[in-house]
């Protein structure tokens, strides 16, 4: 039995072991999607290639690289030695994507395998159809790039140069290629040399003995707190827009006394676009809210996984077969899948009184991939991604606002890069990088607001670039709101073919004197930014938590002064009047503008009357359903075009805001983004008979 002081001193060494790894690989990237967007994962597994200590980053790739150990366990088995290291980015056997390439080291004491080291950047190009890995052209896995189900790069300490050479042979930018992948050979001698000395120290015995108890006790502490919240269902869906199609996730989470279920049973079948992930991908999804939501305190190793099970049918978008291409899986399916688990876990934390306070609507729902390539100043060939969509949006809280560009959950350090940083790389030049007004979602408490960017060439040898963008499109918000918060707003993309107006002036009034620039929405697929055009993109802001109507007239008022919201938006979403004078609200006036919504919202479809009423409003007491019933089939309805609220919303697509609220005090209950005919989402808490 290991004494305690011991086992924990051991506990913060092996987190130091990956912090350093970290700091390694950060310092020897030369690119800025790594070490300053923080688009990597550190991690150490076990000698079966479970999951030991995982590490900050992309929490995705905690479970994706456990299955990558596991994959080459198996496929070299009796031939792993010292010193190797091993290539893997089949999306198909556990890597996100091709871009996303996985090294993994095993790490030897006296002969023997005792753990592995695991890391991932995504690399500067892949060999794929479309510069920079992210592929909206690819209409197979084949296209998609460079693709390994395993490969042993190092062997016993020396890089096997005909496998290095074949690889960069096929990506567009060698030198940078070769710089990511060398940094991830230093991360992993970095975690190697710190193990093998923590074990040298305190003996294999002792270290081993502390892996064993860290994962029990992380076990032990998440089934302990699964206990503590109700039992129950809890529903969330989030749409995907690619051309003429539109995908759904969904998803609905079950809590039994310690375990919960997530499945996706019911999301469309997967889609002929690279918005698909696979099972793996799916998996690590889900659980890249959980760790931080719901295991803040605890360590994030495979016994954080036991209690938890994934039912994700195959054929789907969220579990496809192969050839299906997946290459925008990241910022697809993927991230739609932490999105719809974020939904789920924050409506169960709000159903708990002791955990209530730990809500969050969803954060930076809605990242946008924009892959700039060409010549640059420097008359080199660059390639690279706005890291803005690493910025985010945080979400309402159950008890504060949300982080203005606050950066996301499924990466805790995430981070954006410097004007400067990107303007070096880049033949461009920023017109502006800003807080988008009216972004956030809106609530008691507000979610944090996205940012709007736009950029011109500048000192481009062939008189500009091409630009890549991909993603889930700008049809559908998708930060979803809590507890009656509405969402965060949704992305847009804009060509700005300015042919004489003033550059950059997308969504603001041209120089007197100018032609209006022609704008083009551009959601998925290749363009160029020559001449005087430019690129504009917003994000989305975070969702919001409670009924807006409940936020302090006088919190509202210091948005608008700020520049958060304007007072139009004030006026029609939050019932405040904005004296223009004074800057402040109307007390007298604004009493009577959320009168007036009220009674609006209790004049929309009539509620039906619950046969054995026990599901009771938490404001006023109302009876809404019996406790097995949906009690949105109870509240009073109100079905509004999301375009209506206006400011960035105008820009989404033909969807609805759906609200339920109580027919007896006319508090917003709950919100759904919702195409129509779509069934209501169904939430319940299990009564125990």
């Amino acid at each position: 039995m290991i004494d305690p002081i011991t086992f924990s001193i051991i506990r913060h060494r092996l987190f130091r072991v990956v912090d350093e790894a970290v700091i390694t690989l950060k310092n020897v990237s030369g690119s800025a999607i790594t070490n300053e967007g923080h688009d990597l994962m550190v991690s150490l597994y076990r000698a079966d290639g479970s999951l030991l200590m995982g590490g900050v980053g992309f929490l995705h790739h905690l479970t994706s690289a456990a299955e990558a150990c596991k994959s080459i366990i198996r496929r070299f088995e009796g031939d792993i030695h010292a010193g190797d290291v091993f290539l893997l980015n089949d999306p198909y056997t556990a890597a996100l994507h091709t871009s996303d390439v996985y090294l993994v080291a095993p790490i030897h004491y006296r002969g023997e395998l005792v753990a592995w080291s695991a890391c991932f950047v995504h690399v500067y190009d892949i060999g794929a159809t479309n510069p920079g890995g992210f592929c909206p052209d690819a209409d197979n896995i084949y296209t998609e790039g460079f693709s390994s189900p395993g490969i042993r790069l190092v062997e016993k300490g020396e890089i096997n140069r005909s496998i290095m050479d074949t690889f960069l042979n096929m990506v567009r930018s060698p030198d940078m290629v070769a710089l990511d992948m060398n940094s991830m050979i230093a991360c992993n001698n970095v975690a190697r040399a710190r193990m093998l000395a923590l074990i040298d120290k305190y003996g294999f015995e002792t270290v081993d003995e502390t892996c064993k108890t860290l994962i029990i006790k992380s076990e032990e502490k998440l089934r302990a707190r699964l206990r503590e919240l109700p039992d129950g269902q809890w529903q969330s869906r989030q749409y995907l827009s690619v051309e003429d199609e539109v995908c759904r996730v969904e998803l609905t989470m079950t809590k039994r006394d310690d375990t919960l279920t997530f499945d996706f049973s019911g999301s469309s079948e997967q889609s002929r676009y690279a918005i698909n992930c696979t099972r793996w991908a799916s998996l690590g999804g889900l659980f890249a809210p959980l760790f931080p939501l719901l295991c803040y305190d605890i360590t994030w190793n495979e016994g954080v996984i036991s209690p938890i099970t994934m039912i994700a049918p195959e054929g789907t978008i969220v579990n496809c077969t192969r050839p299906a291409p997946v290459s925008v899986a990241t910022v697809g399916a993927i991230q739609s899948v932490n999105n719809a688990a974020c939904t789920t876990i924050g409506k169960m934390l709000s159903a708990s009184e002791k955990y209530a306070g730990e809500a969050t609507a969803v954060w930076h729902a809605n990242h946008f991939a924009v892959f700039l390539f060409g010549q640059n100043q420097h008359n080199k060939q660059a390639i690279g991604i706005l890291t803005e969509t690493f910025a985010g949006a945080g979400g309402a809280r159950a008890w504060a606002d949300g982080i203005e560009v606050g950066g996301e959950i499924p990466n805790p350090i995430s981070r954006m890069a410097n004007v400067e940083t990107v303007e070096y790389t880049f033949p461009i030049r920023y017109l502006y990088r800003r807080r988008l007004r009216d972004s956030g979602g809106p609530g008691r408490y507000r979610g944090g607001v996205g940012m709007e960017l736009s950029f011109v060439p500048h000192d481009a040898p062939d008189g500009g670039m091409h630009y890549v963008v991909s993603g889930k499109g700008s049809k559908f918000p998708m930060s979803e709101g809590l507890a009656g918060g509405y969402p965060g707003s949704p992305n847009a993309y804009m060509w700005m073919k300015n042919n004489g107006a003033q550059a950059g002036t997308a969504g603001d009034t041209p120089q007197a004197g100018s032609a209006a620039p022609e704008q083009q929405v551009v959601d998925w697929g290749v363009f160029p930014l020559m001449g005087d055009d430019a690129l504009y993109v917003r994000w989305n802001g975070g969702g919001g938590y409670g009924d807006p109507l409940a936020r302090p007239p006088e919190d509202v008022a210091h948005d608008v002064r700020d520049g958060l919201t304007s007072a139009e938006f004030a006026e029609t979403v939050y019932g405040v009047v904005i004296d223009a004078g004074t800057g402040e609200a109307d007390q007298s006036l604004t009493e009577e503008k959320r009168a007036g919504l009220i009674r609006y919202r209790k004049n929309g479809r009539q509620a039906a009357t619950a046969a054995n009423p026990r599901i009771t409003c938490k404001h006023c007491g109302a009876s809404l359903a019996d406790d097995d019933g949906n009690w949105k089939e109870f509240a009073v309805l109100q079905e509004t075009p999301m375009q209506s609220l206006g400011g960035p919303y105008a820009s989404g697509g033909d969807v609805v805001l759906r609200s339920f609220s109580c027919p007896g005090c006319g508090v917003l209950l709950d919100t759904e983004t919702a195409m129509t005919g779509d069934p209501y989402l169904h939430d319940q808490i299990f009564i125990r008979r």
